[in-house]
């Protein structure tokens, strides 16, 4: 993945900061704000793993759940005629939509990630 490190299921991003010299990045696809920096790669990623390790300690603390980048759903907007085309094929499949979209999304997606 170009420009994003991983770690325990969450991603962070890599960012350069010319004019400081400083690497840094946040915490991708959750709303809690998880920042961190570093002046190389080795403190960027370890600043990145403290972070995510920081913010799993202070939820199990405060009894809450972590938030999950990726949950498995989201909403897409299709406008109605490619609604009504998907409809129609994974109709004429014996599909549901949501099985139709899944295929699609894997076919267009095997040669990417």
């Amino acid at each position: 993945m170009k420009n994003l490190m991983e770690y325990k299921g969450y991603l962070g991003s890599v960012d350069y900061n010319d004019e400081d010299k400083i690497f840094y990045g946040r915490v991708e696809y959750i709303r809690s704000l998880i920042s961190y920096e570093g002046h190389d790669v080795e403190s960027l990623r370890n600043s990145f793993q403290e972070a995510v390790d920081d913010y799993l300690e202070l939820v199990r603390n405060q009894n809450i759940e972590p938030e999950q980048s990726f949950k498995g759903s989201f909403k897409i907007r299709t406008g109605s005629n490619l609604h009504r085309r998907a409809v129609i094929v994974a109709k004429q499949k014996g599909i549901n939509l949501n099985k139709l979209v899944n295929e699609a999304l894997e076919e267009y997606l095997k040669n990417y990630v």
